[in-house]
């Protein structure tokens, strides 16, 4: 027997159009899929809110010759290693690295570690994407 229950919803002409129109540029074979990412995101959003643990990704640029940051950034890491699950390091040219780092935590622990890495000079760009959002055993619900 199927989880998934059936509903109907009621949409103005042209909201519905301008969706079929995103819908078929993101390339979803049905609404359905569309409608289910949406509600996800949004759930997610609000889980990221009231400061329930969630999974990100931290992708930064940064220039290694830059003097003492591999260290700082190296510190900034150690000092979130109850957050921080993994990270990949990448050289991008002889100059330039990317980092992705994988974490776990709130949204005050994972905002106030992308913050920190995002200060330090010598740094080009830190994004952060929440990917999941976990229960207490670190399964994922949405």
């Amino acid at each position: 027997m199927s989880n998934l229950v059936r509903f109907g919803i009621s949409l103005d002409r042209d909201l519905l159009e301008t969706f079929d129109e995103r819908i078929r540029k993101k390339k979803y074979t049905n609404r359905s899929e569309a409608i289910r990412d949406l509600i996800r995101e949004d759930l997610l959003r609000q889980d990221w809110r009231e400061g329930e643990t969630v999974a990100a990704a931290i992708t930064m640029v940064y220039d290694h010759h830059q003097r003492g940051l591999v260290a700082s950034l190296m510190d900034i890491q150690h000092d979130y290693h109850h957050a921080i699950i993994s990270s990949q390091h990448v050289h991008l040219d002889h100059h330039n690295c990317l980092e992705i780092i994988v974490a776990k935590g709130t949204a005050e622990v994972l905002e106030e570690l992308h913050g920190r890495l995002k200060a330090q000079k010598g740094v080009f760009h830190v994004g952060l994407a929440i990917a999941s959002a976990m229960d207490d055993e670190g399964e994922h619900h949405h």
